[in-house]
């Protein structure tokens, strides 16, 4: 069984002592009781509750998996898992941060960010059923009528209801423009939906009443491809005028899909057949009302990436302090014992060091995003706020694309640490490696973040959120260049984000003169630009251990760790950068 201990000192210098999140957060309009003590006083009973109540049947959910019933299309989910949800209803955690007139908490999403960081640490199968009811609420919010967010939105900040995100279709993967699920007018404003979708994470379950999915589906008149989709609610149980439960709606699970690794997740077929649903938002702009569900639920999961990843971490740091094997290279350390531990070898260390700088780094990326969705949602001023939106758009593929791709290295380096022990499902770490293989592929695989990246946050947006955070980046390295504590780390991450700029421009250059040239680059350029971004993260995290009052053990840690990054990993940038100026000649056609 694996261990898990939630990171609470981590979060915490993060948020506060590097991101000044309090500062910030007071500041914001509704955010004059977003004090630390609050805060910390929901780190400590999120971590808490995942500790306790979740961690412990993370094994024993992936072993157990999810139990179909062809007869009723009904799932139910492994032991636990129910009366987890209820404890986790019961204590407010699904309106942590929903506005209070619908029974939400009003917390900023930052803190979602890092309560989210634990749960999903603790059991990350279990995690996803509360989690996509977040973005269908937040969609509700933005695009539904007054009658739909009391009829639909308040059950689910609740916790009596859930809900989801239908998108994907058989013949329609990443390319929405293809789906065919159909809505024909029905009885009094409702719509009849028609059609298949699959990959629907939580479509069916026992864990709340009701299930309440979004569903992408076109109109009898909608133009072709992706401008003619509308978004509908589509209750598993239909809803009575006073909000009661009324008869079965035609929609049903024809399946749960059969998977590596998040085996507690019921991922389904759903099958609507002339299911009643309703209209949310303007007819044919479905997929922008999607989009707000999805950029959120794309920050989230890199959260899955980070919190897959800190547990790894966790467990094979454990097990190379405590398996003795071999001596080290220079004479045995501990000679009174039959050999030494794994922590002697430099090999070793060199794994957990690579763990612990990508977590670290990736855990303030994210966190530090997410503070700017506050940012974006409740800024002073309307420039204020179109800032931040920016700086989040282009923020958003990194914290997906790269930290998701980033856990398959941690949570590899893990199994490694463990040997051939980690290959055995007994000792758990080879979990981790199943669990994180999906995060890089739903809410789109991470070539399809490399091209919205490059192809739409650099060149249609003409690089807007790239320029503010160049220029933040800049700025810091200007504000500390007499800073002698920091000279090994500002002077290469200035030169580097000189670097960033003339290879942007210049690849821009590239991409007009020849569109192939995007398709070449765009992984490469995620890369390049999330090893940047996370070197930034470390600089600050350095220059924030000036002003804290954490231990110094800790503080030589984070240092040790910061110069590890930057000798050993910003130097992948340099492949990186040989492989966008490569260019797409390299790149010769397939027979």
């Amino acid at each position: 069984m694996t261990i898990y201990k939630a990171p609470l000192d981590d979060q915490r210098f993060a948020l506060f002592d590097v991101l000044g999140a309090e500062a910030v957060l007071t500041k914001l309009q509704g955010g004059d009781g977003h004090t630390r003590d609050l805060l910390d006083a929901v780190l400590e009973e999120a971590g808490r509750l995942s500790e306790a109540v979740l961690a412990p049947f993370n094994a024993s959910g992936d072993e157990e998996g999810c139990h179909f019933d062809k007869a009723t299309h009904t799932v139910t989910t492994p032991k636990g898992f129910k009366e987890a949800f209820k404890a986790f209803a019961e204590g407010g955690w699904t309106g942590l941060t929903q506005p209070e007139h619908f029974g939400g908490q009003a917390l900023p999403n930052v803190m979602g960010t890092a309560t989210t960081e634990i749960f999903q640490s603790g059991n990350l199968s279990w995690s996803l059923y509360p989690l996509l009811s977040e973005g269908a609420c937040h969609a509700m919010e933005l695009h539904g009528t007054e009658e739909q967010q009391n009829t639909y939105l308040k059950p689910i900040v609740e916790g009596r209801w859930t809900g989801t995100m239908c998108l994907t279709e058989p013949q329609a993967g990443s390319d929405l423009g293809l789906l065919k699920t159909r809505a024909e007018p029905g009885e009094n404003g409702s719509w009849k939906i028609t059609g298949t979708k699959i990959f629907i994470s939580a479509g069916e379950h026992d864990l709340a009443e009701n299930i309440i999915h979004l569903v992408l589906a076109r109109l009898p008149d909608a133009p072709a491809g992706s401008r003619g989709i509308s978004m509908f609610i589509v209750p598993k149980f239909k809803v009575k005028a006073d909000g009661s439960l009324g008869e079965r709606n035609a929609a049903a699970a024809g399946a749960i899909e059969h998977k590596m690794g998040l085996r507690g997740s019921a991922t389904c077929v759903m099958n609507f057949d002339a299911a009643e649903g309703y209209l949310i938002g303007a007819p044919n702009k479905g997929l922008a009302a999607m989009f707000t569900m999805m950029n959120a639920a794309r920050l989230g999961v890199g959260v899955q990436g980070l919190a897959l990843s800190e547990r790894a971490l966790q467990n094979s740091l454990n097990y190379a302090r405590e398996r003795l094997q071999g001596r080290a290279l220079s004479g045995p350390k501990f000679p009174e014992k039959p050999a030494d531990n794994l922590l002697v070898q430099p090999d070793v260390r060199r794994m957990l060091l690579t763990q612990r700088a990508l977590v670290e780094a990736c855990r303030t990326l994210l966190l530090y995003t997410s503070l700017q969705t506050d940012v974006e949602a409740r800024g002073a001023d309307e420039a204020t706020r179109k800032q931040a939106s920016d700086l989040v758009a282009f923020l958003i593929p990194i914290a997906k694309g790269v930290v998701t791709e980033l856990a398959q290295e941690c949570t590899k380096e893990a199994l490694q640490v463990y040997g051939g022990h980690g290959y055995i499902a007994e000792n758990g770490v080879e979990q981790f490696v199943r669990d994180a293989r999906i995060i890089t592929l739903y809410e789109g695989t991470t070539g399809i973040q490399a091209a919205d990246l490059l192809g739409r946050k650099i060149l249609q947006l003409q690089g807007a959120g790239f320029k503010l955070f160049l220029q933040e980046i800049q700025a810091f390295c200007q504000q500390h260049i007499q800073d002698a504590a920091l000279a090994s780390y500002i002077a290469p991450l200035a030169k580097h984000a000189k670097e960033w700029a003339d290879l942007t421009m210049a690849l821009a250059q590239r991409v007009q003169a020849n569109p192939e040239e995007l398709g070449a680059a765009a992984m490469d350029y995620l890369y390049y630009s999330g090893y940047i971004a996370l070197a930034y993260m470390w600089a600050r995290n350095v220059a924030a251990l000036a002003n804290g009052n954490q231990q110094e053990a800790f503080k030589q840690a984070k240092r040790d760790t910061a110069t590890f990054y930057f000798a050993r990993i910003l130097p992948r940038c340099l492949t990186h950068k040989a492989a966008i100026e490569a260019g797409v000649d390299t790149l010769p056609a397939i027979a």
